[in-house]
């Protein structure tokens, strides 16, 4: 970290769309904590995204990244995705970008039910949906080597590479058995399809056994991703950590996110320890609602929960994640949200106003 121990510098990057207005919520929800917890923050409001795309054709300068490298503590990004720019040049240069230049390995999905009522399970609360998943974020199928052959015509050909090196498997692996060892969890569960991709998985497969043998107080198990996805939905109460390579992380991840209210209540963090990192929550842009204070804040509140963790504010993350709760008891949330938890949506409170009632439950 650069900052001096009183203050640490966030980067609001609030993008497209609902992002500026979820971001002024988050933001402001983040003052108030600070102010509870007597903590420092100085927010550094940026411009990247669409609009300034299209003004200046400028995505991520070199002279930004290295500021956001070498100045910050920690990026808070709203969302991405702009009808304006429909090949998403700007997303994928600002927000892919981050993720490799700052190399940020890890993708944290927590799946967490705040809300007896927001899970589609029956017999399932919030002691057996309570787990966290950890996505490899920058190898696997999505680092975009590939290409087509006779592209166009009936003869096409299209390739895409999957890349697993070893010191990136190792690396999300150990994070995984990290993180539980330090959250006080118990166990592991590393998911693959090494029956299928036996040469990429099965790179999986033999680090996990090496460096699980590491960590005997730890149980440490394996699932194909397809039986891991069928687990998730019977038996969420089996799993603590998953680790899991970049796809499946992607697609179990937001399996997850439904089984605890949806994509509105979607948090995550792309970390790499102790360097700068970048927390976004997982919805999108909505570009058919911004502007018109409908946007559930949430995500992008519990998001900012992640990122105080991460600063090393683990007890303020907690307070504010039991007042999110206390938010979602009163029904005081937005119409997605009143919708979930079989309530009447017409009594739904804007954005700014979710935010408003969680700093008066903050303030206490």
């Amino acid at each position: 970290m650069v900052s001096d121990s009183r203050i640490q510098r966030i980067a609001v990057i609030p993008g497209d769309g609902i992002g500026q207005e979820v971001a002024e919520v988050g933001v402001k929800v983040l003052e108030a904590i600070a102010q509870r917890f007597a903590l420092s923050f100085e927010f550094e409001w940026l411009p990247l995204g669409a609009s300034h795309y299209l003004e200046t054709g400028e995505t991520l300068s070199d002279e930004m990244f290295t500021h956001l490298r070498d100045r910050c503590d920690a990026i808070y990004f709203g969302a991405m995705g702009d009808p304006r720019v429909p090949d998403m040049k700007h997303a994928k240069d600002i927000l892919l970008g981050l993720r490799f230049k700052l190399d940020l390995f890890v993708n944290l999905r927590p799946i967490k039910l705040m809300h007896p009522e927001m899970t589609p399970l029956k017999r399932k609360g919030t002691k057996e949906l309570d787990f966290v998943i950890f996505r490899e974020n920058t190898e696997g199928l999505y680092v975009g080597m590939g290409g087509n052959f006779k592209k166009g015509t009936i003869d096409e050909i299209a390739i895409n590479e999957m890349v697993n090196t070893r010191r990136g498997v190792e690396r999300i692996i150990r994070a995984a058995f990290e993180w539980a060892v330090n959250n006080g969890k118990t166990r592991v569960c590393m998911s693959d399809k090494a029956n299928v991709l036996s040469f990429a998985h099965g790179l999986w497969q033999r680090v996990f056994k090496e460096v699980s043998a590491e960590y005997p107080t730890i149980e440490a198990r394996h699932l194909y991703a397809d039986v891991l996805a069928m687990e998730m939905v019977r038996a969420p109460e089996d799993f603590d950590v998953i680790v899991t390579s970049n796809m499946f992380g992607d697609i179990l991840s937001d399996l997850g996110a439904e089984l605890v209210g949806g994509l509105g209540l979607a948090a995550s963090a792309n970390l790499n320890p102790g360097k700068v990192s970048l927390f976004e929550p997982v919805h999108g842009s909505a570009p058919d609602i911004a502007g018109q204070n409908k946007a559930n804040p949430l995500a992008m509140v519990l998001t900012g929960a992640l990122m105080l963790n991460a600063l090393g504010h683990g007890e303020a993350a907690s307070y504010l994640e039991t007042k999110v709760e206390e938010l979602l008891a009163l029904g005081a949330v937005s119409a997605d949200m009143r919708k979930s938890l079989g309530q009447d949506p017409q009594d739904a409170l804007g954005t700014q106003e979710v935010g408003e009632k969680l700093i008066q439950l903050i303030k206490g």
